[in-house]
């Protein structure tokens, strides 16, 4: 009888990972295991709910326990320090707007966390993540692919994923739809079959990205001017990391017409209002390119893609640039383009690559 393949399943509390440990269980010898990432305590939250809370883990170990398979708290809150919420402090500082969740997903689950399983002696990790994997045999690649449930799909903020990393993953619930992975918890017994999903950033709770930064860095940010794009003085802001590109709420400036945020300049401290029609722009650059499903082309292509999470696709043209550089041409026009952003290549569910955003590209 062939031995079975071991996998480490990623389990954050939450039904989807945990549905996927159910149904690896049928097939592969499953071992579950939850990154404690921080403490509440760790980044001044106080009587808040946070992925990394003990009724997460918790709520982990208690699938893990319905379903008969080993489980595990792994520490990885250095690394997390390190590779996520300093990351994120510092893109703020310079006026971008990051997004951590896909750092996080390259630093740590499928890094840190694969490296762990491996010295554990796993052949694979899993996660609850909405994504398709599949093996091309004519380019010889792994490739990754939006999950079947496009309102699921979260293939956006895996971008970062390297051949190897695709090589070791598995993805037991991209071909489900989230009513279908309900279900399998149901079945299984599980507890949090109908937990609601998290939607916050894990370490952000509140959503005050500002009240964070200062408090976690311990430094206040300086007024400085609103201007509008011809440089003229508008009035006064808040501080640069209060801001983000296609704002108009909380600016606390009244001009007599609509204003948003159209850019942002950390080394002269102002922040740029404009019409809303100002916010749209065709092309966008991007940098620290990663080829994902394809190797990287000589020639133009053309790809759907997106610049935020929550868009749908948009066709456009990709043209390869030096080094690790890529720029898109959508066919129309796109709202609040924003650097420190993802920009996602696709060909239909196809994930081709991406990169992070740079200043929209203006000839």
């Amino acid at each position: 009888m062939q031995e079975r393949k071991k996998v480490l399943v990623a389990m954050s509390g939450g039904v989807d990972s945990s549905a996927a440990a159910a149904i690896l269980k049928q097939e592969y010898d499953v071992t579950g295991a939850t990154m404690r990432l921080f403490t509440n305590e760790d980044i001044a939250l106080k009587n808040q709910k946070t992925c990394c809370s003990l009724e997460d883990v918790e709520d982990a170990r208690w699938a893990a326990f319905r379903l008969g398979i080993p489980y595990y708290v792994f520490s990885f809150g250095e690394q997390f320090r390190e590779c996520v919420i300093d990351r994120f402090n510092r893109a703020y500082c310079m006026g971008l707007t990051p997004n951590p969740c896909i750092d996080c997903n390259r630093f740590l689950k499928f890094d840190a966390l694969l490296r762990r399983a491996e010295s554990l002696g796993n052949d694979y990790i899993a996660t609850g993540h909405y994504v398709r994997r599949r093996w091309d045999e004519k380019s010889g690649r792994y490739q990754l692919l939006k999950g079947r449930d496009e309102k699921k799909d979260q293939s956006y903020v895996l971008f970062g994923m390297t051949q190897e990393q695709l090589s070791k993953t598995l993805f037991p619930i991209g071909e489900l739809t989230k009513p279908e992975t309900r279900a399998i918890a149901a079945q299984h017994g599980l507890l949090n079959a109908e937990k609601p999903d998290s939607q916050d950033i894990c370490f952000v709770p509140d959503g005050d990205y500002a009240r964070f930064i200062e408090t976690d860095m311990g430094k206040t940010f300086p007024k400085g001017h609103f201007i509008d794009r011809e440089g003229k003085v508008l009035g006064e802001h808040s501080g640069i990391i209060r801001y983000t590109i296609g704002q108009r709420k909380g600016l606390g400036i009244a001009l007599g017409k609509p204003a948003y945020v159209l850019a942002k300049d950390p080394v002269n401290n102002t922040v740029t209002l404009g019409s809303n029609e100002d916010l749209f722009d065709d092309t966008v650059e991007a940098d620290e390119v990663n080829w994902v499903s394809i190797a990287r082309p000589d020639a133009p292509i053309r790809v759907e893609a997106k610049v935020r999470y929550n868009m749908k696709a948009q066709p456009a043209v990709l043209y390869p640039l030096e080094g690790d550089r890529i720029r898109v041409v959508f066919d129309h026009p796109q709202r609040a383009i924003t650097p420190g952003q993802a920009l996602v290549c696709y060909d239909g569910d196809l994930l081709l690559c991406g990169g992070t955003i740079g200043a929209a590209y203006r000839p």
